[in-house]
């Protein structure tokens, strides 16, 4: 696998990380000296350590094998496997992710691109692929659609999603995947539970250019807001925060077009591809 340029967050991936750097050390030998005792290159080795790689069922078996470690590496190895679907996210996110899953109310606004939870397949692969390898991103789509079943369960969140027209139009993968996004909105905007505007390009400046959040509501406890930068979100549960971000999604609101032109800009952006 492709190493990254960051380590993992991953619990499981840290601790295999160091047990492979102890046993190494307890055994005297250099990363370049285990690396040719393994079969494998020095590179490996110090990305495994370093937690910016993950290792192979192969590697697992072959260090246990090695150091007769009586498969510590491939029940390691396995923990890995069965939680890898969390390592490829970005930082924060998997918070969020469960936080979402408990939520009763969401407010999104979106400026930018589609909100993960109503992406098809095809428009979330194209807006993950940048600098991930081939199956960091099939399991990120995977993750993604399993997201989505909220608007299909027995007591869905009222979700309220305001989206700017920009994101409409912007060609995201071409033109066969921009129809199926458009209609799969189309679908989302005629659920019970959803609540979806569109903020047209000619508003000029709102209070949304600042760029996107998430506010999720609760049966009990407080509300919590989460955004996202370049590299990983981050959720809140500050009061003071909270009340801004419901202010300013207001404003938001008040720059959108109404449920049914939003629904109507729909299809014309749709029929128009």
């Amino acid at each position: 696998m492709v190493a990254r340029r960051d380590p993992y967050e991953s619990p499981a991936i840290r601790a295999f990380a160091a047990e492979l750097e102890v046993w190494r050390r307890i055994a005297g030998l250099s990363k370049a000296e285990l690396a040719e005792a393994l079969g494998y290159t020095p590179q490996l080795i110090g990305q495994l350590e370093a937690g910016k790689n993950i290792p192979s069922k192969k590697f697992a078996e072959d260090t246990d094998t090695y150091f007769d470690t009586n498969g510590v590496f491939v029940r390691l190895w396995k923990l890995i496997n069965d939680t890898r679907h969390l390592a490829v996210l970005p930082p924060g996110f998997a918070d969020y992710v469960a936080r979402e899953a408990e939520a009763s109310r969401m407010y999104v606004f979106e400026p930018n691109m589609v909100k993960g939870i109503f992406q098809t397949p095809e428009y979330a692969h194209e807006v993950l692929k940048a600098g991930r390898t081939a199956d960091e991103v099939e399991q990120l789509v995977t993750k993604r659609m399993e997201r989505q079943e909220i608007l299909r369960r027995p007591g869905s969140p009222r979700i309220v999603a305001v989206f700017d027209e920009g994101v409409l139009r912007r060609a995201v993968g071409g033109r066969q995947v921009m129809r199926g996004q458009l209609g799969r909105l189309i679908e989302v905007a005629e659920h019970p539970h959803v609540t979806l505007q569109i903020v047209p390009s000619d508003t000029g400046a709102y209070p949304g250019l600042l760029g996107a959040f998430t506010i999720l509501g609760f049966e009990e406890g407080p509300d919590l807001v989460y955004t996202e930068g370049y590299v990983g979100g981050q959720i809140t549960g500050d009061g003071a925060a909270v009340r801004e971000y419901a202010r300013i999604y207001d404003l938001i609101r008040g720059a959108a077009i109404s449920t049914d032109d939003s629904l109507k800009l729909l299809h014309e952006v749709l029929e128009s591809l």
